[in-house]
C-alpha cells in the first residue's frame, strides 16, 4: 500500500516537473525539434501558442494548488510599528503605572479597587485553617446545622443556650487579634421597607 502511495507522488510530481519545463519553453519560445521526437517513436504533439495566461497555469497545476505567499518584504519601519505600536494609534511600549497604591498596613504595593494582596494572605489562610478543623471533625456527615467555629477559650463565654441546634467546632489556637468575634454574627437590623434613603448630617 505504502510503495503504492509512493509510486502515485512521484508519478504525479514528476508530470508536475514536466509541465512546468514546457510552460517555461513555451514562454521562452523554445521547443524541441520535431526530429528528436521522430528518434524515440514519439509523435509530435502541437504546441499552443506561447501566450503564459489563465489555461496554462491550470494546466501545469492540474488538481494541486497554490500556497498564498508574501511577495513583498515588510520595512524595518512596518516591523517596528508592528512590535512597538506607534503614538497615532497604539502605543505598546512600556508605560508606568499609575493606578497603583500603596498599603498603611504592610507597606506594600497593589493595584487600585482590589485588597492588598499581601493583608489578605493571612485571611486566606486562617479561612484554610477553619475548613480543615472542620472537615477534620464534621467528615463526610452531611451539615443540615449551623456550624459555629471556637477558637480557645471562647467556647465558656456563651451561655448553653448558644450552642442548642448548632454544631460546634473548635480551633486549638487563640483568635487573631484582626479576626473580630462580629464578623461571624448575622445582623439584628430589621430590612428596610422603603428604597429611600434620606440623607442625614449633612450641615
Amino acid at each position: 500500500m505504502q510503495n503504492m502511495l509512493l509510486h502515485r507522488m512521484v508519478t504525479r510530481v514528476s508530470s508536475v516537473v514536466y509541465r512546468v519545463i514546457d510552460a517555461v519553453e513555451l514562454s521562452l519560445g523554445r521547443c524541441n525539434p520535431p526530429e528528436a521526437f521522430a528518434l524515440v517513436g514519439v509523435q509530435p504533439q502541437t504546441k499552443s501558442s506561447p501566450s503564459f495566461g489563465l489555461n496554462t497555469i491550470k494546466d501545469i497545476i492540474g488538481d494541486g494548488f497554490l500556497f498564498a505567499v508574501p511577495k513583498h518584504r515588510r520595512t524595518l519601519e512596518r516591523r517596528h510599528k508592528r512590535k512597538y505600536g506607534h503614538p497615532d494609534y497604539v502605543l505598546k511600549i512600556l508605560l508606568p503605572r499609575k493606578d497603583l497604591k500603596v498599603c498603611n498596613v504592610c507597606g506594600d504595593d497593589y493595584e487600585a479597587g482590589v485588597l492588598c494582596p499581601t493583608c489578605y494572605k493571612k485571611v486566606i489562610d486562617e479561612t484554610k485553617e477553619m475548613q480543615d478543623a472542620i472537615q477534620n471533625e464534621l467528615k463526610l456527615d452531611p451539615v443540615e446545622k449551623e456550624v459555629v467555629v471556637l477558637y480557645n477559650g471562647e467556647k465558656n463565654d456563651k451561655p448553653q443556650e448558644f450552642f442548642d441546634g448548632k454544631r460546634i467546632v473548635e480551633v486549638n489556637k487563640p483568635r487573631p487579634a484582626w479576626f473580630s468575634k462580629n464578623l461571624l454574627q448575622q445582623t439584628t437590623q430589621k430590612e428596610a421597607e422603603t428604597a429611600n434613603v434620606k440623607p442625614t448630617d449633612l450641615g
